[in-house]
């Protein structure tokens, strides 16, 4: 940690006369009277040359010094962070002038957000960020226990800001909710990512309120503290899956069945209790022998690294599932595969599709891995397609079953496998960081434009979407005519919309990409 503490340093301003910095020099932050409010004007209307210093504005009010550094950990050191909390702003410093321009590059492609509200990120004026560090240990102390778990060390430390914030720990057991919980989150996927920490000995998971929630307990106050300072308001997953961490009023859980929902791992001889599925006991012992048995996995580098890529963390292999969906109470007159590999496609690469032939209201769909299965699960699950309420559910098959060669099917079991039209299959996608619920606004891209006579009006897109069946109640243009936000009077038009329009043939081999929006018009 010694090595992190020499060069950070970090300030928060909470008003015009708490703020003493000690740098005069022309490219380093300074702030004395009306001076760095001119200067923040001076900011918000100009652009900027490069720098390592980044000016972010219009963060929500609550916002923690964690959130704020966890929007430049994907893209490389955060060697320094100053809090303008009265303004709604912060400067965050990189530790080069190429990770800031990375980031700022980034964020130019992808509107970054922190608690669901659109942040701005710009280079400030300013080359260096020189703060003084005694004015808010809690701040230091954050930017001191994340910086040691991104470059992968201990975050434990003998600095004496640092000890001073850790000691204060009320308890061991800490209070986990998750926010925008688009992919699911295991008791296995906590333990791997709070391992990091220190011991876990129990966790016990539950929902509360229509959100996933945890209770998980270190063996020392100590480690809680060091968790809940680095990890607060990070993403499990890029985008989505949300830790919010505080104290829970217990200092000890009582941990009665070792199952997917509750685990004590001091204790591997507790049954499963009521239907649930046991632990394995080799399992649970290699659990209480090594509490990072799923990997070592550093949670701050991984979801950085992950971010960077704007792909996903990678912790598949662990959901439990196989990653086959039956589908059911389709409407057999309307549904085919083409349609169920369009729908499902929105949450993951759909491989097979088949249609059972006794029973064609319901059928079976093999995605690319459990994670994928239970994404699409969670989102589809109660949606209604073709005028009928669907039921997903996990299916016991490991897999989805071509007929035999020769064997007529009439069409109802397809092979996807080799399609073009996976959203996923490409590392790195754009289309991970946009994973949304069904709903009635739909994104387009792809939209021709700038091609003379060819170019797609609004008027074309509105009748194009009216004849799939239904309204189109708003139409917005964005990013130069070539893509669009669009609509439809309810949530099932727009899910036909999306089955009929995807991959739809403009002309000039411009095919409309839709997707759900989570904006309104």
């Amino acid at each position: 940690m010694e090595s992190i503490v020499s060069d950070v340093a970090v300030g928060m301003k909470r008003g015009s006369d708490d703020l003493n910095l000690y740098s005069t020099s022309p490219n380093s932050v300074t702030a004395n009277g009306n001076d760095s409010s001119k200067k923040l004007r001076v900011e918000d209307r100009m652009e900027s040359p490069p720098s390592r210093v980044l000016h972010i504005r219009k963060l929500p009010s609550e916002v923690s010094e964690t959130e704020v550094i966890a929007l430049g950990l994907p893209f490389g050191k955060v060697t320094n962070i100053l809090m303008l909390k009265g303004k709604n702003q912060a400067f965050l410093e990189l530790g080069t002038e190429e990770a800031a321009v990375t980031m700022v590059n980034y964020y130019t492609a992808v509107m970054p957000q922190v608690r669901n509200v659109p942040v701005f990120i710009q280079f400030s004026n300013h080359k260096e960020l020189k703060t003084d560090s005694t004015l808010n240990q809690r701040a230091q102390a954050v930017l001191q226990a994340v910086s040691a778990v991104q470059d992968g060390g201990s975050p434990n430390s003998d600095n004496s800001m640092l000890d001073s914030v850790l000691a204060h720990a009320p308890s061991p057991v800490l209070r986990i909710i998750i926010d925008n919980m688009f992919y699911p989150v295991t008791l296995d996927v906590l333990q791997q990512i709070f391992s990091k920490f220190g011991t876990v000995m129990k966790i016990i998971t539950f929902t509360k309120n229509n959100q996933f929630q945890a209770l998980l307990q270190f063996s020392e106050p100590v480690n809680a503290q060091q968790a809940r300072l680095s990890l607060d308001g990070q993403n499990i997953y890029n985008s989505c899956c949300t830790l919010r961490i505080d104290f829970s009023k217990l200092v000890n859980l009582n941990v009665k069945y070792n199952n997917d929902k509750s685990r004590d791992y001091t204790r591997p001889e507790l049954p499963a209790g009521d239907g649930q599925p046991a632990v394995d006991p080799a399992m649970a012992a290699a659990y209480n022998k090594d509490s990072s048995l799923l990997g070592a996995i550093n949670p701050m580098s991984a979801a950085a690294a992950a971010a960077a890529a704007a792909g996903r963390m990678a912790l598949s292999g662990h959901s439990g599932c196989s990653g086959v969906l039956l589908v059911s109470n389709l409407n057999e007159e309307m549904v085919t595969p083409q349609s169920l590999f369009t729908l499902f496609g929105v949450y993951g690469d759909a491989q097979r599709v088949k249609i059972l032939y006794n029973k064609k209201d319901s059928a079976l769909i093999q995605m690319s891995d459990g994670n994928q299965a239970q994404l699409a699960m969670s989102h589809l699950n109660g949606q209604k397609m073709y005028g009928k309420i669907i039921r997903v559910t996990l299916s016991k098959h490991q897999a989805v079953q071509l007929p035999r060669e020769g064997l007529d099917d009439q069409g109802l079991t397809k092979d996807f496998t080799n399609s073009p039209l996976h959203r996923f299959k490409k590392p790195g996608s754009k289309n991970f960081q946009n994973i949304f619920p069904p709903s009635a606004t739909l994104h387009l891209s792809n939209v021709p434009f700038g091609l003379d006579r060819e170019d797609v009006t609004e008027e074309d897109l509105r009748l194009l979407f009216s004849n799939a069946g239904g309204i189109v109640k708003a139409f917005k243009f964005f990013q130069g005519h070539k893509m669009a936000l669009l609509q439809m009077s309810t949530v099932e038009e727009a899910i036909q919309a999306l089955m009929d329009l995807h991959n739809y043939d403009m002309g000039s081999n411009h095919h409309l990409k839709v997707s759900f929006s989570k904006s309104t018009i």
